[in-house]
């Protein structure tokens, strides 16, 4: 059961003006700016030079950004998917999660962790938890911000928010996810985790630490290091952007410590993709070919490693 995917067709209506033009210039400037180094003025500031003025960067800006009020390919209300809030224990104080499962009685099912961006537990990864859950699973989308108060509707806060978790106690909510999941009563105890961005490391790090987990999945996530690489046990299944050169930088020893640690690994980089390429809010970075296809990939990967 597959979510039709959103089309991003770049045609005007009738009477309508062009959208200004996205350069790779713009694109890496963005990344900088949720990833690495820019406040937000002095990124509207390198936006307003590229772009050639300050009324271009504000028409870009709003193309840049997530816009959480597209349409999503699964609606919250879908009759054919139930969800919840739900509350559970993790590892340092309880979490909050966002479940979904197909409507209907249909026995036991395996699980999937779905692991956020660094914007928290968002519209985006709600809807992309419904996808899952419609593929046959029981998917919960954590908010890994619950210890601070859960995910704001700032999306700068969120980040700032991101950064200050403590990263070992948020690897052991993790791994505590996956335990709840495998001992859910919806679920036959076999639990997948797929992470994107921020939750790309995360999912990495599920892999390395959950001895519970059966499979992981990363979309352009932050690799391991060299040394905990050894302890992988499950399958995993790495995409990765062709233009994501900062993430990029990470492939070659972290496929070198895969391959000295006989981990079983299916690696894709998709050609001319962007950073967040499966993040179909953003219109500058979503890659509709790239986006479905390692969909379908990770939806076989989990339907085969989870029986």
């Amino acid at each position: 059961m597959s979510a039709s995917p959103r089309h991003h067709t770049g045609k005007k209506s009738p009477g309508e003006t062009a959208s200004p033009q996205i350069t790779q210039e713009m694109i890496d400037l963005y990344d900088e700016y949720t990833h690495l180094t820019l406040d937000r003025r002095r990124f509207f500031d390198h936006l307003t030079r590229v772009a050639g003025g300050t009324a271009a960067a504000c028409a870009l800006l709003p193309i840049l950004e997530n816009n959480y009020a597209e349409a999503a390919m699964v609606a919250p209300d879908d009759s054919r998917v139930a969800t919840e809030t739900i509350t559970f224990p993790g590892a340092h104080g309880e979490l909050t999660g966002y479940l979904a499962r197909p409507a209907g009685e249909m026995g036991k099912l395996p699980a999937v962790l779905v692991i956020h961006e660094n914007r928290g537990l968002n519209p985006h990864i709600e809807d992309v938890t419904r996808r899952m859950a419609l593929e046959g699973f029981v998917a919960l989308g954590v908010d890994f911000l619950s210890p601070a108060g859960g995910t704001p509707a700032d999306e700068d806060k969120a980040r700032e928010m991101i950064g200050q978790l403590d990263s070992a106690q948020t690897i052991e909510n993790a791994v505590a996810a996956v335990d709840y999941l495998a001992g859910h009563p919806a679920t036959t105890g076999k639990v997948g985790a797929v992470g994107f961005c921020w939750g790309g490391a995360m999912a990495n790090q599920v892999a390395v630490n959950s001895p519970q987990v059966a499979a992981t999945v990363a979309y352009y996530g932050r690799q391991p290091s060299t040394d905990q690489v050894a302890k992988i046990k499950a399958p995993m299944m790495l995409h990765y952007a062709g233009l994501d050169e900062r993430i990029n930088a990470g492939i070659p020893d972290f496929k070198s410590a895969l391959d000295a640690s006989g981990v079983s690994y299916e690696m894709f980089t998709y050609d001319n993709a962007n950073h967040a390429f499966n993040n179909d809010t953003n219109a500058a970075r979503y890659d509709e070919k790239a986006a479905e296809v390692a969909w379908n990939r990770t939806v076989t990967f989990f339907k085969d490693q989870l029986r």
